[in-house]
């Protein structure tokens, strides 16, 4: 239906909003705190909301799409590690490419693991989109490395995982559980390396593991009730939105002013996703399909 289109837009784009937050919260501890612990301690946080919501509402964690579920937790995992070690290997901007293109591999996998057909028009606001994040990234060169090879590997599970998100909730609405079991997934493995990188967290910092926390539940239940009403390559290119709050937090907070290939790119990447929007929101489209 048109409405469950827009609504799901509406939230991929409210989880563009949320996952801002919490990157920018990653960029003031991550000086200070190494990666498993921020994820390890975020993580255990995510799960304790998860079963504080989950008791609330009276929803179950419990879920019975066990082997897709335990593999998305995995690809959570691998994710996490990849873009950890991406960021750690290469400027910002390099990895940017890569992120460009998750919408790009949705659709490609979209067919073999959901059976989704994406249509031709799609395509060309797939690519319209992927032009317009490209034109976001600061003029530079990519030389081949290591760091580039994680990034490919993150952006390959992190894409994995989404498609997995919109599979499970075909059969079965659990977002709770969608959100529990990956970090469940990611506290675990981040928790054995914390004997080696712990460090005392200072009572301010712990209101920013708080906050990031807070903010990362949300935008991961926000992420996997838009992909159980849009189609996973619409909603990674509405998702992909949470560039722009990038450019517009360099400008307002950091006096950044952005170029004419920025305001280009922000007009590519809002027009894909409006098509995209628009595209499979029409009635005649949607009894075709």
């Amino acid at each position: 239906m048109k409405t469950a289109v827009l609504t799901g837009a509406g939230l991929a784009v409210l989880y563009t909003g949320a996952i801002s937050v919490a990157d920018g919260i990653t960029k003031l501890v991550a000086a200070e705190y190494a990666a498993p612990q921020l994820f390890a301690i975020s993580s255990a946080l995510v799960i304790a909301m998860s079963l504080a919501a989950a008791r609330g509402s009276g929803q179950s964690l419990r879920i019975r799409a066990r082997r897709p579920m335990a593999l998305r937790a995995g690809l959570t995992v691998a994710a996490s590690l990849g873009f950890f070690q991406a960021f750690a290997l290469l400027p910002f901007a390099d990895v940017f490419v890569f992120i460009a293109l998750m919408p790009l591999m949705s659709a490609a996998l979209s067919g073999p693991v959901l059976g989704e057909r994406v249509r031709p028009l799609a395509w060309v606001a797939l690519a319209i989109g992927a032009a317009g994040l490209l034109c976001l990234v600061p003029v530079g060169h990519l030389a081949p490395g290591a760091g580039h090879i994680w990034a490919l590997f993150a952006v390959l599970s992190g894409t994995g995982s989404l498609l997995l998100a919109r599979l499970i909730s075909r059969t079965e609405r659990a977002p709770l559980a969608q959100v529990f079991w990956p970090n469940l997934a990611v506290m675990v493995v981040m928790g054995a390396a914390l004997p080696f990188v712990w460090k005392p967290v200072a009572a301010a910092d712990l209101i920013w593991f708080l906050s990031y926390a807070a903010a990362l539940f949300a935008a991961r239940w926000l992420s996997v009730e838009a992909l159980r009403l849009l189609p996973a390559h619409i909603a990674t290119p509405v998702m992909n939105l949470k560039f722009l709050w990038m450019v517009a937090i360099g400008w307002w907070g950091f006096g950044e002013m952005p170029t004419t290939g920025t305001v280009l790119g922000a007009l590519l990447v809002i027009g894909s996703g409006l098509w995209l929007v628009a595209d499979e929101a029409l009635p005649m489209r949607r009894a075709a399909a």
